[in-house]
């Protein structure tokens, strides 16, 4: 299945390492330097729940964001009061309304005059709140003009999206009583999504770095087999172990890295918003996670069955298949097949995570850092990509283009598939917590390579590189959702946290032990040739 295994690593190489750090579905509290605060006009921008009743019966709920101006919105739903919903008349509410209000919240459209004057004729005739519906189906945020003084409102005012506003007033103008209620509920500091999230990228790195190790001692096992047959008449040409199913990474590609995965980046952030291009991505996901997930059932199920899977057939392109290999395939292709119809469902994260997982791991077994030098350039380059994306980029494209793409905003899909995700379940906004692929497989690399080294040195768990750099991982991924909550959710570049932990500690280690060197260069530990240990027996015994 050399085919596929090169498709799903071109897939990765080009794709899937491009995608950020912790994010959640949606921030709730946003802020805007291009909007200061002043008194009087002072809120932060946060969203607000808007659930009505009609005819006295639940119905829909809308979210709108809140004004810089204006009281606050309550943030606990036992607070907030159910009030009639009334449309003004004039509706934009540039000028005073022709009828007194007692209490109601008042619907107006956006256009002709400041927020603030809508708010302050609203309140002067004796609105509770007032909701201002937006000419776009997008949010906008309502700031105040420079130099304004009337700023002294005492009403909330909220902005909603004009599908919300037009549902809206098709119930008022139908005679229907509408009546809301507001409030702008809290995220919790840690939701047990963060949790599972955690967990699930620290398994994948261990299980994806013990798979790798475990085939590179194999195959050096092999090596010494073949090596001390003193009866072959010429030994082959070995280079790195078992380098037919195993890609290392050079300098070079690791350079190369940052350009071609920034030029990606852009190409997503400029077309994603295109139906046919998202699919695409769907397609290339599809294929990784069914290449991974078929790998990782043939490799387990060939511990089960030894004789199924030495047993190979020829396939047409393919070339030699096992049988095992043709016993999983349609089940892994119906599977990534079921995924991609029921993807957006509210179950379509499981098999997201499933294909997600799998492809990790195959990637983390085939792909290698052969040392510590390629490992701390890729890792270098990495951290400095994902910081420009997430941070800097927004000087140049007024957003971060990350997190953006990320979060699939323009693609109008609940974010793009090359991500781990878990639902918030104790959030009242929802929405889900994630990890892009590339803060698992960059760092899962170096930690892949501590455990080679470890088990080729010979090194037990304490006096060996895995067990610290694997727990330099988890700190750091721990670090990242500490600064992800301080920052009230707004997305964090985990690589930012991670590689200097990982590699700090590992380079740190090294130095300390007098094992930098061979890690910086070589990779590997010295290994006595077993021919040549036993040639020097031989001649030893004939001196004797």
């Amino acid at each position: 299945m050399d085919f596929l295994r090169i498709t799903s690593l071109i897939f990765i190489c080009g794709v899937l390492l491009n995608f950020p750090a912790k994010v959640t579905a949606g921030d709730i509290v946003h802020d805007d330097d291009l909007a200061p605060k002043r008194p009087g006009c002072e809120n932060d921008f946060v969203l607000v729940k808007v659930q009505t009743w009609i005819n006295g019966e639940e119905d829909a709920e809308f979210v709108g964001v809140g004004a810089r101006f204006g009281t606050t919105i309550v943030s606990k739903e036992k607070n907030a009061q159910q009030t009639p919903l009334t449309l003004s008349d004039p509706r934009d509410c540039c000028k005073p309304p022709r009828k007194k209000l007692s209490g109601e919240v008042v619907m107006v459209d956006r256009g002709h005059c400041k927020f603030t004057t809508k708010a302050n004729n609203a309140e002067a005739a004796g609105a509770s709140a007032i909701l201002i519906v937006n000419n776009q189906k997008e949010l906008y945020k309502m700031v105040c003009d420079p130099g304004e003084t009337d700023l002294d409102i005492h009403i909330p005012a909220v902005m909603l999206p004009q599908d919300a506003g037009i549902t809206l007033n098709r119930m008022l103008l139908n005679g229907s009583s509408v009546t809301v209620q507001l409030y702008s509920p809290k995220r919790p500091v840690v939701d047990i999504a963060e949790v599972f999230l955690w967990l699930m990228a620290v398994g994948t790195i261990l299980c994806g770095s013990y798979w790798s190790a475990w085939s590179a001692r194999e195959a050096a096992i092999e090596q010494d087999k073949l090596l001390k047959d003193a009866s072959e008449k010429e030994l082959p040409n070995f280079g790195t172990a078992d380098s037919s199913t195993v890609m290392n990474i050079n300098m070079i590609s690791a350079v190369l890295f940052v350009v071609v995965a920034s030029c990606f980046l852009i190409l997503l952030y400029k077309l994603m918003r295109f139906t046919w291009f998202f699919e695409i991505l769907v397609v290339l996901f599809c294929i990784g996670g069914v290449e991974g997930l078929q790998t990782c059932l043939v490799a387990l199920l060939a511990r089960w069955f030894k004789r199924t899977g030495e047993l190979y057939i020829k396939v047409p392109i393919f070339g030699a298949v096992s049988y095992l290999t043709l016993a999983v395939s349609p089940f892994c292709i119906t599977f990534a097949v079921v995924w991609a119809v029921y993807r957006n469902s509210s179950f379509g994260w499981i098999g997201q995570d499933l294909l997600g997982i799998a492809l990790i791991i195959t990637v983390l077994q085939i792909v290698r850092i052969p040392n510590l030098k390629v490992g701390s350039v890729l890792l270098g380059c990495a951290f400095i990509y994902d910081i420009f994306w997430v941070f800097a980029s927004q000087s140049l494209f007024h957003e971060s283009v990350m997190i953006v793409v990320a979060r699939g905003d323009k693609s109008g899909e609940d974010g793009i598939p090359m991500l781990l995700k878990i639902p918030r379940l104790f959030d009242p906004w929802g929405g889900y917590s994630i990890i892009g692929f590339g803060d698992i497989l960059l760092p899962g690399l170096l930690v892949a390579f501590s455990l080679r080294y470890d088990w080729l040195a010979k090194k037990n768990l304490r006096a060996g590189y895995f067990l610290w750099a694997m727990i330099a991982y988890g700190l750091g991924l721990l670090i990242t959702y500490v600064a992800l909550n301080l920052m009230d959710g707004h997305g964090q570049p985990a690589l930012l946290y991670i590689v200097p932990f990982t590699l700090g500690t590992f380079l740190m280690l090294g130095r300390k032990r007098g094992d930098l060197k061979i890690l910086w260069t070589k990779g590997e530990p010295e290994r006595v040739c077993p021919h040549v240990c036993l040639e020097s027996i031989e001649e030893s015994n004939r001196e004797g």
